[in-house]
């Protein structure tokens, strides 16, 4: 049974920062590339970030280009994503997703339950 469970999130002031991570068990994680994707209140699911499966190339939302950063330890079949000069336009539920594929792509078949990031003074 394909699981993913993230772990990180919390309430933090602005201009702060956050490490979610994201434990993967019943797939060979180090096969499928990974994403991240937040739902803010009251809007549709906003794609994040994504990292081909070997972690040699990622991708990035121009909204969170420069702050937020992607990572994979293959090893220990866990993705992180790294969230530094948090805003308040960060605030939303964090889902990481399982890609089809090796490299990154917009569809997946898997997702966590979330993790809420909020970002607040």
């Amino acid at each position: 049974e394909v699981q993913l469970v993230e772990s990180g999130g919390g309430l933090v002031q602005p201009g702060g920062s956050l490490r979610l991570s994201c434990a993967a068990s019943g797939f060979t994680f180090s096969s499928y590339a990974m994403s991240w994707v937040r739902q803010a209140p009251g809007k549709g699911p906003e794609w994040v970030s994504a990292i081909n499966s070997g972690g040699g190339s990622t991708s990035y939302a121009d909204s969170v280009k420069g702050r937020f950063t992607i990572s994979r330890d293959n090893a220990k079949n866990t993705l992180y994503l790294q969230m530094n000069s948090l805003k308040p336009e960060d605030t939303a539920v964090y889902y990481c997703a399982k890609g089809l594929l090796r490299v990154a792509g917009r569809k997946y078949d898997y997702w966590g339950q979330g993790t809420q990031v909020t970002v607040s003074s």
